[in-house]
C-alpha cells in the first residue's frame, strides 16, 4: 500500500531504475544450477521439476506466513511487507526467499492494480509479472476451457454419459474482468452448435484448475486431481468427471510447463518465486505448494503470504494448504496500518491523517481478533505496522498497550519507502520469535468432523459468529455430500473479505451476528468443499474508470500508466 502523504517516484519508475541481476546469478544464491533453469529472457526463469524431485529429502528452513487485518480502502500492504521482510532478512544475514501469487490481468486493468509490491519493496521485472509473465494463467485458462469444449462436444455428439444439460456445473473462464459474461447462453444457432443451455464465465484465478494446480506436487498428481473434478451430473444425478470425459490427460499436457515454478528477484536482487494465484475468498488464496516447498528446501527463511485477512487467507493456508502438503509456519506476521484500524473504528477515508484514539480503540479490536485466531493454531505472531508518515508515536504505543495481554511483538516497518533497510527491525523480531518460541501447531478441526461441524467451527471460532443459518434444502445438500464420501474434506469458506462477518458493512470486530449460508459445492479435484455465503463474485466487473484507460505505450515503446 502506497503512502500518498510521502512522495516517491511511481512504482514502475522505481522498478525500471533497479539494477537487476541476470536470473542465473539470482538462482546461484539458492544453489540452483544453470542446468535447472529455463530462461524467459534475462530476468525471469522457470525452475525444473527435476530439481524439485532431487530436493525431496533435504531439510527445510523456517517458514513465515504473512497475513493481515481485515482489508480496507485505507490499505494494509501485505505483499509489500512480504517482500520488504525478505529483503530485511537477507540484510541481517539470513538466506531468505519470498513466495508470492501471480497477478491476474483482471485487477491490473480494473481497480486493484498489480501484485508485485510497491515503492522500494517490489519484485521485478514488475511489468512482465503483472502483464502475462510466463503465460501460466493463460495455460490454466486454456486447460479449463478445453474441458468445457470437450464437455459440450460430448453432449452434442453422443452423450453416452447421459449428461443432463441442466446439471452442467463447469463453465468457462478468462483472465479479465467482464461483467457482461457473468451469465450467458451457449449453443445457440441451430443443431450444429450443440445443445442450448445457460452458462457463465469466471475469472481464470477462480477456476478449480488453478486450485488443483497450486496443490499438486507433480505432473502425475496434477493429472489425477484434474481427472477428479466434477463437471456435470447425469440424469440419475450421479457426478460426471473430467476423467469420465477423458480430458484430464490433454489438460495436464497444457499445464506441463506452467507447473514449473517461476523465479524472479526483488529490487535488492533477492530470490522470489511467483507461482500460481487462486482467489482467497472462493479458494485457498496461496501460491503453489511446489514453489513454497522448493524455497523452504533452498533457504534459511521462506516468506509467503495468504490472501486478504487472516480470517480468509490464513485460515485456509492452515486448514487446506498445510493439511494437504504437510508444511507448517514457524511464525505469522500480521500486517496492519494505523490508518486502516482508524477506518475500522469509523473514521472516514479523508480524515485518517488526524489522531483519533477513540476510533483507534475500536479499530484495534479487529487486529486483536486476528491475533487470537493465529494463536488458535498454536503459532507465534509478530505485528507489522506498515508505516505512514502521518502515524504518531502516541498511536503506535496505544496499539502496543491495547495488545499487550496477547504477548506479541509490534514493530513499525518502513519498507515501502526504504526497502529492506526499513524492515530490518521487523526481520530481527521475526527471527527472535522463530528461534525462541516453541510452536505447538494444530489444525482448527480434524478430518473426522462432519462438514456441518467444520463450518460451525470456522464461523464461531474464526469469525466470532453466534450461529450458522441454512435452510432445509441446503442442509440436505450438506448431508448428501457427507454421504457421498466427501465428509473428510476440509472446508473452503467463500465470504466477503471486507468484514469478519458476511456483511461487508460491519467493520472492526462485529458482535452477535449470524452467518447465513447460500450454497455448498464440492471441488473434488482440489480436495475441499466450498461453502458460499453472501454474494461472492467469481467474475469481477470493471469500475467506472478502469485502470486500463491509463495504460498505454509511449513514443519510446515504453509502458506508461501501469501503477
Amino acid at each position: 500500500m502506497a503512502d500518498t502523504t510521502r512522495t516517491l517516484p511511481p512504482d514502475i519508475e522505481i522498478a525500471r531504475a533497479c539494477k537487476t541481476q541476470p536470473i542465473a546469478d539470482v538462482a546461484a544464491r539458492l544453489d540452483i544450477s544453470d542446468d535447472d533453469l529455463e530462461r524467459y529472457g534475462k530476468h525471469k526463469a522457470k525452475v525444473s521439476l527435476d530439481l524439485y524431485r532431487r530436493l525431496a529429502d533435504r531439510p527445510t528452513g523456517k517458514l513465515v506466513l504473512v497475513t493481515a487485518i481485515t482489508p480496507t480502502p485505507a490499505g494494509e500492504g501485505k505483499t509489500t511487507t512480504s517482500i520488504g521482510l525478505t529483503d530485511g532478512l537477507n540484510r541481517i544475514g539470513k538466506r531468505a526467499t519470498v513466495c508470492l501469487r501471480e497477478p491476474s490481468l483482471g485487477p491490473c486493468f480494473g481497480m486493484k492494480g498489480g501484485a508485485a509490491g510497491g515503492g522500494y519493496a517490489q519484485v521485478v521485472p514488475m511489468e512482465d509479472i503483472n502483464l502475462h509473465f510466463t503465460g501460466d494463467l493463460h495455460a490454466i485458462g486454456l486447460a479449463h476451457n478445453l474441458l468445457a469444449a470437450v464437455l459440450d462436444n460430448h453432449v452434442h455428439q453422443s452423450n453416452k454419459l447421459a449428461i443432463d444439460p441442466r446439471q452442467v456445473v463447469w463453465n468457462r473462464v478468462m483472465d479479465m474482468n467482464d461483467r457482461a459474461l457473468r451469465n450467458i447462453i451457449v449453443g445457440l444457432g441451430g443443431v450444429n452448435n450443440s445443445v442450448p443451455r445457460e452458462s457463465s464465465f469466471d475469472i481464470t484465478v477462480a477456476s478449480e484448475v488453478m486450485a488443483v494446480f497450486c496443490l499438486s506436487e507433480s505432473l502425475t498428481e496434477l493429472r489425477e486431481r484434474l481427472g477428479r473434478m466434477i463437471v456435470a451430473y447425469n440424469r440419475e444425478r450421479k457426478p460426471v468427471t473430467a476423467a469420465d470425459l477423458r480430458a484430464h490427460g490433454a489438460m495436464a499436457v497444457l499445464l506441463k510447463d506452467a507447473l514449473k515454478p517461476n523465479l524472479v528477484q526483488t529490487l535488492e536482487n533477492n530470490p522470489a518465486f511467483v507461482h500460481g494465484g487462486p482467489f482467497a475468498n472462493i479458494a485457498h488464496g496461496c501460491n503453489s505448494v511446489i514453489a513454497t516447498k522448493m524455497a523452504m528446501r533452498l533457504s534459511d527463511y521462506t516468506v509467503t503470504e495468504a490472501g486478504f485477512g487472516a480470517d480468509l487467507g490464513a485460515e485456509k493456508f492452515m486448514n487446506i494448504k498445510c493439511r494437504k502438503s504437510g508444511i507448517r509456519p514457524d511464525a505469522v506476521v500480521i500486517v496492519a496500518t494505523v490508518r486502516a484500524m482508524k477506518h475500522h473504528g469509523g473514521v472516514a477515508l479523508n480524515d485518517l491523517a488526524s489522531v483519533n484514539l477513540e476510533a483507534l480503540d475500536k479499530g484495534v479490536e479487529n487486529l486483536k481478533k486476528h491475533i487470537e485466531n493465529i494463536h488458535r493454531f498454536g503459532l507465534p505472531v509478530v505485528v507489522a505496522i506498515n508505516s505512514f508518515s502521518t502515524d504518531t508515536p502516541e498511536e503506535i504505543q496505544f496499539i502496543r498497550d491495547k495488545c499487550s495481554y496477547l504477548s506479541v511483538k509490534i514493530v513499525r516497518a518502513d519498507h515501502w519507502a526504504r526497502g529492506g533497510a526499513g524492515a530490518e527491525e521487523l526481520a530481527r523480531a521475526v527471527v527472535e520469535v522463530v528461534e525462541q518460541t516453541k510452536t505447538d501447531f494444530s489444525l482448527l478441526y480434524p478430518d473426522t468432523c462432519t462438514l456441518w461441524q467444520k463450518v460451525g467451527i470456522i464461523c464461531r471460532e474464526i469469525y466470532g459468529a453466534t450461529d450458522v443459518l441454512a435452510d432445509k434444502k441446503l442442509r440436505e445438500k450438506f448431508h448428501a455430500l457427507q454421504e457421498s464420501g466427501f465428509g473428510e474434506l476440509p472446508i473452503c469458506m467463500a465470504k466477503t473479505q471486507y468484514s469478519l462477518s458476511t456483511d461487508p458493512g460491519l467493520k472492526g470486530r462485529p458482535k452477535t451476528f449470524d452467518v447465513p449460508l447460500r450454497d455448498v459445492k464440492v471441488s473434488a479435484g482440489a480436495g475441499f468443499v466450498v461453502v458460499l455465503t453472501g454474494d461472492i463474485m467469481t467474475m469481477p466487473g470493471l469500475p467506472k474508470a478502469p485502470a486500463a484507460e491509463m495504460i498505454d505505450i509511449d513514443e519510446n515503446e515504453m509502458v506508461v500508466g501501469l501503477f
